[in-house]
Parts: structure tokens; C-alpha cells; sequence
């Protein structure tokens, strides 16, 4: 059974998706852009390009990663698992052996600092440290400088969760199960990543605002 501690009370956020990605809007009517959605800005036309080519193969994607998610988040909730599926039967062992004491699990984050908002998977003790904890399924293994996105997310939920409660989080923790029949797990400290997550953010806002600018008719 995993031991579940007392959660501090988090503002609840309005998610919307829009064609320009995911949005969180905070009770004071503050929006941000979700922390995938600026992380993932550069590669946003690869990807809408082999989902349009793929879609298919994208649905399936889509319906996997969802389903891993639920059935890890249903599992470290103590809760009985009836259909578990491939990925989630190969991470479960890295659940039982290395995570215990959770403060939260799919709550709301946001950072004014940061001017981003989204959902943390897990903050949970990691072998005795307090950890952002990532949960992702992949067709196939992951080298580490292929997911600088997937570490700059949880830095960024790292920083959200120290703006937010005070409580300093020194360690953020990737699980992947694949379809290659693996698991992996890489663990970073998330303050190797702070100046990448802020070239990222600033590349992002500057662009928005760029593409907002209103062009002068020059024919006039």
C-alpha cells in the first residue's frame, strides 16, 4: 500500500485547448499556456504534420498514453487494477520499489514567474527524495538528449510546486515503459535545466507577441 500525506490546497484551474494549444485560466482570470504546449512550441508543426499523416497511428498514441496514465494513477491510489496492459505491468515494479509517501497526484500548478500553468503527474518521494515524477509509455526507447522537453516539464513543475507551497523539490525522476518490451529511468536535478526552460519560455512569448504585432500597410 503506498502511503498518501496531506496535500497543500491548490487553486483549481479551467483548462482549454485551442489550435494554438493547451490554456489554464486562474480564478483572477489570468491565462497561461500549459508547460507541453511551450515546451513543446518548436516541434508543434512536425508533429501536426505526422498526426495529419498518421492519424491512425496517432489515435493509438493518443489512446495509450492515456491509458498508462490512468492505470499507474488508479494503482499508487491503492485502488485495484482489473485490465492492466503491457506498459503498465513493466513500470509497476519501479512504482512498488522506488515510490512512497505522495503529496499529489494530477493536481493543477501555475507559476506567475513562469507564465505557465499544467498538470504534475506525481510529486511523491522518489528512494526517500521528494520528486516530480513523469509517467510515459513509447513505442520505442528514449536516448536522454532526444526528451530535453520531458525534463524541461518537470523542472518547470518543480518551480511551480516551490512558488506555491515553499517546499523545495531537488529531483525530477522520467519513467518510460516501452513497446520494445523495456523500461527506463532517468533521473536529473532539475536546476541542470532552468536556463534551457527559460530560453524556451522567452523563445515562445517572443514569437507570440511577434505574431500579434499588427503590420502596417505599407501600400497606404
Amino acid at each position: 500500500m503506498f502511503v498518501h500525506l496531506n496535500a497543500p490546497i491548490l487553486e483549481e484551474l479551467k483548462a482549454t485547448t485551442t489550435d494554438e494549444g493547451r490554456k489554464y485560466r486562474r480564478e483572477n482570470g489570468t491565462e497561461y499556456p500549459s508547460v507541453t504546449t511551450v515546451v513543446g512550441h518548436e516541434k508543434k508543426k512536425f508533429f501536426a504534420e505526422w498526426r495529419r499523416k498518421n492519424p491512425q497511428e496517432s489515435m493509438r498514441v493518443l489512446r495509450r498514453g492515456n491509458s498508462v496514465h490512468k492505470l499507474i494513477e488508479d494503482y499508487l491510489n491503492n485502488e485495484k487494477i482489473e485490465n492492466p496492459t503491457g506498459l503498465f505491468l513493466q513500470i509497476k515494479p519501479l512504482l512498488d520499489e522506488h515510490i512512497n509517501n505522495i503529496v499529489a497526484q494530477e493536481v493543477p500548478l501555475y507559476s506567475d514567474l513562469l507564465r505557465l500553468a499544467g498538470r504534475v503527474d506525481c510529486i511523491a518521494e522518489y528512494d526517500g527524495r521528494l520528486s516530480v515524477i513523469d509517467f510515459k509509455g513509447s513505442t520505442k526507447e528514449k536516448r536522454k538528449s532526444d526528451i530535453n522537453e520531458y525534463f524541461m516539464q518537470a523542472t518547470a513543475y518543480s518551480i511551480m510546486w516551490k512558488e506555491l507551497t515553499g517546499q523545495t523539490i531537488d529531483q525530477i525522476v522520467i519513467l518510460v515503459s516501452t513497446e520494445e518490451g523495456t523500461t527506463q529511468t532517468f533521473i536529473e536535478n532539475p536546476l541542470n535545466y532552468v536556463s534551457l526552460l527559460k530560453q524556451t519560455i522567452d523563445k515562445y512569448y517572443e514569437e507570440k507577441e511577434y505574431a500579434n504585432e499588427v503590420i502596417p500597410n505599407i501600400s497606404e
